[in-house]
């Protein structure tokens, strides 16, 4: 089993992705997007960063990278897929997830723990937590806020494909524990398949016990599970 970590230029969370799984006893390798994927890929981080320094729209130009035919073609197959922050910015502007996420409603750079509510607890990305647990994960992003037409997002609710909402210590989700204004405190969604995820929150940064807590390993336990 090995999870290709994609990188584009400007891409700066792939390290910290290829230490959390390598912790949790997951193979890893950075993948260079020219290079596609290897055909040993039997998983798909697509990290976090800047890439393309989010010139048009964060995360827009390396959705156009040729590596995201491959990626969905392998997402189709069963392959998990797991886009975080700019790379759940990848993941929507690529149509592997619906939605879009912009400018955070502070309209600044936010850097800071975060309580997120687990809305399912039966998909890879889930497993490892009960449904209602909350969780303690960081955020990064200066275009964090999810945003998706108010149609959309019933059907998203209706089929179980919320992930994960914001909210306060107590599970208790509303607008004081929304740090970024995403549509109703949305942190994490699925894809057309539940092996495809994207979430703005990093579940990497949340691993190493020695780093920042280990409330994310259940995300990236997906891979193995």
């Amino acid at each position: 089993m090995t999870v290709s970590i994609v990188r584009f230029g400007g891409s700066n969370c792939d390290r910290d992705a290829e230490a959390a799984l390598s912790h949790l006893g997951i193979d890893a390798e950075i993948v260079w997007h020219e290079d596609g994927l290897p055909a040993e890929t039997t998983g798909v981080v697509l990290p976090g960063g800047f890439s393309y320094g989010d010139y048009l729209r964060a995360g827009a130009m390396a959705a156009r990278s040729p590596i995201l035919d491959e990626v969905r073609e392998a997402a189709a197959d069963g392959v998990p897929v797991l886009g975080v922050c700019n790379g759940a910015q990848v993941g929507c502007e690529s149509g592997l997830t619906e939605g879009v996420f912009t400018t955070n409603r502070s309209a600044r750079f936010q850097c800071e723990p975060v309580y997120l509510r687990v809305e399912r607890a039966d998909t890879p990305w889930t497993a490892a937590y009960e449904e209602g647990e909350v969780i303690e994960v960081p955020i990064a992003h200066g275009e964090g806020r999810y945003e998706i037409t108010d149609e959309r997002l019933e059907e998203l609710e209706s089929s179980g494909r919320v992930l994960f909402r914001y909210c306060d210590a107590d599970g208790e989700v509303s607008e004081a524990a929304n740090p970024n204004g995403s549509k109703h405190n949305v942190a994490g969604v699925l894809g057309e398949y539940e092996t495809v995820a994207v979430l703005m929150p990093h579940p990497e940064r949340a691993t190493l016990p020695d780093v920042g807590g280990t409330d994310g390993q259940g995300i990236l336990r997906g891979f193995a599970d």
